[in-house]
């Protein structure tokens, strides 16, 4: 706690006193201390956890007293009296002296700094920086300034100085530690969305790419004509980039360990998924592609787009891609791709537009699309024939769960 002493004395009207020569004062009657706590918040010792879960290490670096540093790093659970580690509490004249090599050594196991001035702050970020970290600082006031515009992300409280905001690169409105996890979950799904957007789209651009090359050596008849892919591009790109981006976050993705700056944002398991995928689904094209070519021969080219065999494929391979969305979703995920509906409503509507607005094109686009309408017996063949590429996977998922 912070203390305040109180005490007064009685002096004439007349009398001159100056304030700034205790020594020449009339006699004090002491009246009493008072005591400043600056309590942590209840959520703060939930927040650290949450951070420490994430792979996140949480520093108190503060000017501060020893004694009051390390008592708020025992409220909020970051450090245990009694601890074996001498390296995790230090002061910042100790601090100063180190030479930069035992500093840094000593970096990652500190866990409170006390008495530390702003260059003690700063030196801290640039050296853990230099052993490969990526450093954020949180900071209300002037002397914070240094540390927070050498960190990777400076986060400032809304109720900091002008200058600690001006230096940061994000400011805290609630002046919360616990929204610094919330921006952390944040991003890290929203950087899990875009992977399984690109999980998707590379799957379809697989298989397109190897059905358009492959059965171009087997027919002059393209497997799948222009306004045909016009449409799953539609899907590829606009339909599932507003489907999964719109994805709400998901707690799992901070039990993962912080990624580096280097790495690739297509994975190993992501890149076995596309190349597994992508060839599974190509492969089932180009062998149907080799039925029709064998049941109709070279004169297909002429009789092909009458039938109704190109809505059949066509609509084959549209629903590969519609189930495989369902594969996107659960990606990576921990949970069954149908977790959460209420809150994917979104990724629940734009699945339910691609749905009937292909069996619109099909059925009322013939002209257009370059094919005839299918009934119903042809319908459930393409719905039921497609649906194991989502049912498989979701029966895997569920039993690992």
């Amino acid at each position: 706690m912070r203390t305040l002493g109180f005490a007064y004395c009685e002096v004439d009207k007349d009398a001159s006193i100056d304030i700034n020569q205790p020594q020449q004062w009339p006699a004090l009657t002491f009246l009493g201390i008072v005591a400043i706590s600056d309590p942590v918040r209840d959520e703060v010792p939930w927040a650290i956890n949450d951070c420490h879960r994430a792979g996140i290490d949480v520093k108190i670096v503060t000017g501060d007293t020893p004694a009051t540093a390390r008592e708020v790093g025992r409220q909020a659970g970051l450090w245990e009296e009694g601890g074996t580690d001498d390296n995790e509490v230090m002061t910042g004249p100790e601090w100063a002296e180190l030479s930069d090599e035992e500093a840094t050594r000593r970096a990652h196991s500190l866990k409170i700094l006390s008495r530390a001035r702003p260059d003690d702050k700063a030196r801290l970020v640039r050296l853990l920086q230099a052993d490969g970290e990526v450093v954020a600082v949180t900071g209300d006031g002037t002397n914070d300034a240094p540390a927070l515009n050498a960190a990777q992300v400076g986060l400032s409280m809304g109720d900091g100085t002008s200058v600690a905001k001006e230096a940061s690169d994000i400011t805290i409105m609630d002046n919360s530690f616990a929204s610094i996890g919330k921006a952390v979950l944040w991003g890290r799904s929203l950087y899990r969305n875009i992977q399984r957007f690109i999980l998707f789209q590379l799957t379809v651009n697989l298989c397109a790419c190897l059905v358009v090359a492959i059965c171009s050596f087997m027919s002059k008849q393209p497997p799948l004509n222009v306004t045909q892919m016009l449409w799953v591009n539609l899907i590829m790109d606009t339909f599932a980039a507003l489907a999964l981006a719109s994805l709400p976050p998901n707690s799992i993705v901070m039990t993962d360990k912080p990624r580096r700056s280097t790495d690739s944002i297509i994975s190993r398991p992501m890149m076995w998924f596309i190349i597994g995928f992508g060839v599974l689904f190509a492969t089932f094209m180009i062998t149907g592609f080799y039925y029709l070519l064998h049941m109709h021969g070279d004169h297909m080219i002429h009789q092909f787009l009458e039938k109704e065999e190109v809505a059949f494929y066509f609509s084959t391979f549209v629903f590969l891609q519609f189930w495989n969305m369902f594969n996107a979703r659960a990606f990576m995920s921990g949970h069954s791709a149908f977790h959460n509906i209420g809150g994917s409503k979104v990724f629940f509507a734009v699945i339910a537009v691609i749905f009937v607005g292909h069996i619109l094109i099909v059925q009322l686009g013939g002209a257009m699309f370059g094919c005839a309408p299918m009934g119903l017996r042809e319908w459930a063949m393409v719905i039921g024939g497609t649906a194991p590429v989502m049912l498989i996977p979701e029966i895997y998922r569920i039993i690992k769960h």
